[in-house]
């Protein structure tokens, strides 16, 4: 790949985000209702490749229960304020007034509650109940702290998300989490991420993961890049992984690692391109915050926002346009991405002629950067 020069001491691939990219019809196309947008991740089948994001703005205990009912897979932020209070409501309601030059301390300042162990169960075993598929996330931190809790409380599928996760993490102060060996001795599948290169890819895969999260997360509500100088635009992040899934199944000998798009997929184009540059589904933030009946009430906010040390993510309000059931199947009202996600995927593979989301994954692709107005 052609590297272009930053100056005579550095040299830099171009990367592109989903805004420099768009998906081209072909010769044949196919009715919206004769395709097929079912996901599968081990002996897991969803109706939707959507994943929630495990942030308190998207997820509850009843906002996971809903999207599991529309076929989603809902995924409970462990550390967050469900599992911190008892009644995390007032906490839920004060965030979303605060103002917002406040808002980041007062943030620390809640989250510094303890998480309790008792609640993690609790709220796995609530969702659990209501007959839909459990999954909750740590960060690599707590992993080793509360990993047993979750398993015990009869946990389907286990998310290890951070900002960026490494197959091999190097500290002088502690053992660090070894991946590898902690995946071989669970027994339940792992998801773990984000990684936005090949190679990190490729070594997250070798763990025995079940599938890997691509980018930063966060999205909307992400400061990384301003903060700390990171950045992964999506698009290229999402084939750099999707080729390493492409060697690693040959590596391996058929064994199959899902490419899960996680952070900048806001609208269903970004849906869209996400899975036509290689991803099985999509985990959605600020998509889903939308809702009207998310536990953000119209704002949106990630871990990296009350970090206790180095805030890089804010308090975001990205309003409350319309009930969950609208945004991923609609009726659209509004014309902008943000309504009917899985109509719109379900027309662009219609439109270019493909019947299910693997097969969408050979879509041609061009380069062509959108200027916003």
């Amino acid at each position: 790949m052609t590297e272009i020069e930053i100056g005579r001491g550095k040299r830099g691939r171009r990367a592109y985000s989903f805004d420099d990219i768009a998906v081209v019809p072909s010769r044949r196309t196919r009715d919206p209702e004769d395709v097929s947008v079912t996901w599968q991740i081990d002996a897991y089948h969803f109706a939707i490749p959507v994943i929630a994001a495990p942030m308190d703005s998207v997820m509850s205990p009843h906002a996971a229960i809903a999207l599991g009912k529309l076929g989603g897979l809902p995924v409970l932020d462990l550390e967050g304020l469900w599992t911190r209070y008892e009644d995390p409501e007032p906490y839920l309601e004060e965030i979303v007034r605060l103002e917002p030059a406040k808002a980041t301390a007062r943030m620390q300042e809640i989250y510094a509650e303890e998480i309790k162990p008792e609640l993690i169960a609790e709220r796995l075993r609530e969702v659990r109940q209501a007959g839909v598929t459990v999954a909750g996330a740590l960060s690599p931190q707590r992993t080793q702290q509360h990993w047993k809790t979750v398993v015990d409380a009869g946990c389907d599928l286990f998310v290890i998300r951070g900002t960026t996760v490494s197959a091999e993490h190097v500290s002088g102060r502690a053992e660090p989490l070894n991946l590898k060996r902690f995946i071989y001795e669970l027994d339940i599948p792992v998801i773990v991420g984000g990684a936005a290169s090949y190679t990190a890819a490729l070594h997250l895969m070798r763990t025995g993961a079940a599938g890997v999260l691509v980018g930063f997360g966060g999205g909307a509500a992400h400061t990384t890049r301003r903060t700390l100088g990171i950045h992964a635009p999506m698009a290229s992040a999402i084939a750099d992984v999707a080729a390493a899934r492409r060697d690693y199944l040959d590596e391996s000998g058929g064994r199959y690692v899902h490419v899960i798009a996680d952070g900048g997929v806001g609208t269903s184009g970004d849906i869209v391109k996400a899975i036509a540059c290689g991803a099985d589904a999509v985990m959605l933030g600020a998509a889903l915050a939308r809702a009207s009946d998310a536990p953000g009430s119209g704002y949106h906010w990630g871990p990296e926002a009350h970090h206790s040390e180095l805030p890089r993510g804010e308090r975001v309000e990205v309003g409350a346009t319309a009930p969950l059931q609208e945004i991923l199947f609609g009726p659209g009202r509004v014309a902008d991405g943000t309504t009917n996600l899985i109509g719109a995927l379900r027309r662009a593979m219609a439109t270019t002629g493909y019947s299910d989301v693997k097969e969408f994954q050979r879509v041609e692709v061009v380069v062509a950067p959108y200027e916003r107005a």
